[in-house]
């Protein structure tokens, strides 16, 4: 249906825009009087994180959200991995008005028949189909295999017709990062202020802004470009002038509702720019308080503010107040004096300050600090002394590390000041949920002729206790989980990301703070455990695993590597296994199907010399390698009997025995060879193939497994770590493994009935803090820099939990 929708559109729009402007990219249908150009360059990926945020999931509860989350419901129709461009304005009856261009294939669109309504429109000269899905309609049209639709007729008559050149508008967008999660252009007709100080409108600050956006669950990160042309645009009063340290932060009272630090490096050419802006003649004197400073700003608290300068010869700068001695109190040591000039800075400085009357002031290491009542001061006072000012909060550590140290515009913000913010923007009075977010953060470095522009709004960690647990994050996929989460190494950051696959086959690669970064469709589910391979032996690690009729090998980004995949006629039967006997990276891939075994190496060809022609009958688990005193073992285990041959498959071990075996894999246990049999015996081969069996308490379905010294086994609530045995509570459990980081031995299984994750010590004691809620088995690693553990797990049918143990 697909294809017959997207010949029927080829057939009768080729000759659609003949006697239009000839437009090749998809860029040249960026429309130039946009108010707002979304550029997503993978859509699948984009839908995924967006909706994972805790931040925009705040904002799908405001009107104005919604409202343009609705306008772009045709998303969920379209089918793309390349670019799409998403113009958004509001037409003269203050309508949001859409539309997009992407490149076309022939899958474009996933049309369901019963609810979508489609009809061929002839257009001024243009031929196009109109498609009406849920009571929505847009308007589609092609040119040069480029697909471009439009919620009006007049819009997508003009994105062909017309021959203006969007010369600069593509020139912003060139400097897009086409590997963030979106980017987002917006000219300055349309926030209303990204500043907490209305004064400073986003119209008067410059022309337009262009950002790229990271997304992760808990964090949006974003960086981009402002400029402006002329004075006219506050931005550029930072003109000729270097950006600062930010140092604030040291006087900011933890419990104030944020900051805006301004700085430079030559206050008299700052001021000269300044005075250009507010159109005040430049000739006129300076006050002789700011010859000294490169850094002024204001501390916002809930009813009022103080204005703060930074002083770089405080000396100097005290000689412009030596009419202004009028000492009011000393509170804690610090004298408080008033000040006879209370308009100065909102007359000086606008309209950087909303401060309408400076009346008092004191004077903190190189900051002097100016307020309308005594009280404000008192707070800074206290908290600089008790050092609970935010640059000695975590959560503005944490943010910082973010962003640069020096910045022309610096503002912090705590959850209070960002609600207010984004309620402004978005014209509601929403009780946003954005308590977690203790401070956000955007800045400006002046650079030549336009600013670099970086912003964080990221949830602050929770304190945390020694043995407690967190949760880091949860995702949602598109669909129920398959399989158990694992972890994969990340060769570019030198730690861990998360991978794991839905029902629908959907492959995902999630990083380590919870951003989707990519999602790939396979034919099959994966069997086992994915492998990694550096097949290039250049550190770059690839991604090796079968479904039931493929073998895969993908790179870090997902692509399939040639020449993978491989297809096979028969079915793969087993997890693929994966061996590099000497660790030169010379690997050995073993695909198993029933009884029959290929082997090829880490480039896909067949390897030569491998003598093992057919078991007896089906292996029961994949194939095996274990090294014993400097010896290697190929492992291949039927329900009747046992292999154990050398590299090139030959026998090297010989045991003699009419034993059924369990689904289990063998073991090296204290030098011999141990697993169990179907009705729960442990059964031990030495080097020699002498075999004998072992009674135990477990009964058909069991788990074993060892390292070395530690023998793990497992039978519905009866756990044996070693010589204990422990009796849990009657559930549904998972296979129990054995995990062995930094010489410690940890033994996981999850109740899948009480949704619990148990976890032990090679003692058989039960770490502090758990269970913990889950409802499948974990994958356990230290995944990022630090020193702790973390963990992943199924969550609810379609989530994946990420704990950390502290």
């Amino acid at each position: 249906m697909k294809h017959a929708w997207y010949s029927l559109l080829l057939i009768t729009l080729l000759f659609s825009c003949e006697s239009s402007t000839k437009k090749n990219t998809i860029e040249d249908f960026i429309y130039s009087d946009s108010d707002f150009i979304l550029t997503i360059n993978n859509l699948e990926n984009f839908k995924s994180n967006t909706s994972n945020n805790h931040f925009i999931e705040a904002l799908s509860n405001t009107t104005g959200y919604n409202n343009i989350t609705k306008k772009l419901d045709f998303l969920n129709q379209i089918n793309s991995q390349q670019r799409i461009y998403i113009n958004l304005f509001k037409d003269k009856k203050d309508s949001l008005q859409y539309s997009f261009a992407t490149q076309l294939n022939d899958s474009i669109f996933t049309l369901d028949s019963l609810k979508t309504k489609r009809e061929i429109v002839q257009l001024k000269g243009l031929s196009a189909e109109k498609l009406t899905i849920d009571n929505q309609t847009i308007y589609v049209s092609t040119q040069a295999n480029i697909l471009v639709g439009a919620n009006n007729t007049s819009h997508l008559e003009d994105l062909f017709s017309s021959s203006t050149e969007n010369v600069s508008i593509k020139k912003i967008i060139a400097t897009q990062d086409e590997t963030a999660s979106f980017s987002l252009f917006t000219n300055n007709n349309n926030l209303k202020s990204i500043f907490k100080n209305e004064a400073l409108t986003f119209k008067n600050f410059t022309e337009y802004l262009t950002f790229d956006t990271e997304v992760s669950q808990n964090n949006l990160i974003l960086s981009g470009i402002t400029k402006a042309k002329d004075s006219t645009s506050l931005i550029n009063v930072f003109k000729n002038t270097l950006p600062q340290d930010n140092q604030l932060a040291q006087i900011a009272p933890s419990n104030s509702d944020g900051f805006l630090s301004i700085t430079f490096n030559d206050y008299n050419v700052f001021k000269k720019n300044l005075n250009t802006f507010n159109k005040v003649d430049s000739t006129a004197v300076n006050n002789t308080l700011f010859e000294n400073i490169i850094e002024f700003g204001e501390i916002y608290s809930d009813t009022t503010s103080a204005v703060v300068l930074n002083s770089i010869d405080l000396i100097g700068t005290q000689e412009a107040l030596l009419s202004e001695q009028e000492r009011i109190e000393n509170f804690r040591g610090v004298s408080i004096y008033n000040f006879s000039k209370p308009t100065l800075f909102l007359d000086e400085l606008k309209p950087f300050v909303t401060l309408k009357s400076a009346t008092n002031y004191c004077i903190i290491n190189q900051f002097l600090i100016f307020a309308s009542n005594t009280e404000t001061l008192e707070n800074i006072i206290v908290n600089f002394q008790n050092q609970t000012t935010l640059s000695d909060r975590s959560y503005y550590k944490e943010v910082k590390k973010g962003l640069s140290s020096q910045s022309s515009i610096l503002q912090v913000l705590n959850p209070t000041s960002l609600r207010q913010l984004v309620n402004t923007n978005l014209n509601t009075t929403s009780d946003l949920n954005f308590d977690n977010y203790k401070s956000s953060a955007l800045q400006f470095i002046y650079d030549t002729n336009f600013a670099h522009f970086n912003a964080i709004i990221k949830q602050s960690k929770t304190k945390v206790y020694d043995n407690s647990i967190t949760e880091l994050f949860n995702i949602k996929l598109d669909n129920d989980v398959l399989n158990n989460p694992q972890f994969v190494k990340s060769h570019l950051v030198k730690q861990q990301n998360i991978i794991v696959q839905d029902i629908t086959n959907k492959l995902y690669l999630i990083t380590n703070d919870g951003k989707i970064l990519w999602k790939k469709q396979l034919n099959g589910p994966v069997l086992g455990e994915i492998k990694q391979i550096d097949m290039y032996k250049n550190g770059r690690l690839q991604l090796a695993f079968v479904t039931p009729t493929r073998l895969y090998v993908l790179d870090r980004n997902g692509n399939e590597v040639k020449p993978f995949p491989m297809s096979f006629s028969d079915k793969i039967t087993q997890p693929l296994s994966v061996f590099d006997y000497d660790k030169r990276k010379n690997y050995r891939l073993f695909v198993t199907q029933g009884k029959n075994v290929l082997l090829y190496d880490g480039r896909g060809k067949k390897v030569k010399g491998f003598n093992f022609k057919a078991a007896k009958e089906a292996l029961n688990t994949q194939p095996q390698h274990l090294r014993i005193k400097n010896k290697d073992y190929l492992i291949f285990k039927t329900d009747t009997q046992l292999y154990i041959l050398d590299r090139r498959g030959k026998t090297r071990v010989s045991p003699k025995t009419d034993l059924t075996f369990s689904d289990q894999p063998v073991s090296n246990y204290n030098l011999d060879f141990i697993t169990t049999t179907a009705d729960g015996k442990i059964a031990t081969i030495t080097q020699k193939g002498i075999v004998s069996t072992t009674a135990s308490n477990l009964s058909e379905n069991n788990t074993i497994t060892s390292t070395t010294k530690t023998l793990l086994s497992q039978s519905n609530n009866l756990l044996n770590i070693k010589d204990n045995t422990l009796e849990l509570d009657f559930g549904s459990y998972t296979p129990a493994k054995l995990f062995l980081i930094n010489d410690k031995i940890y033994i996981s299984t999850t109740d899948r009935q009480t949704q619990k994750v148990l976890l032990y010590d090679s003692n058989a004691k039960l770490q502090d803090n758990f269970p913990v809620y889950g409802t499948s088995a974990i994958d356990l690693d230290n995944i990022d820099n630090d020193s702790k553990l973390e963990f992943v797990t199924k969550g609810e049918r379609n989530s994946i939990l990420v704990y950390k143990i502290n």
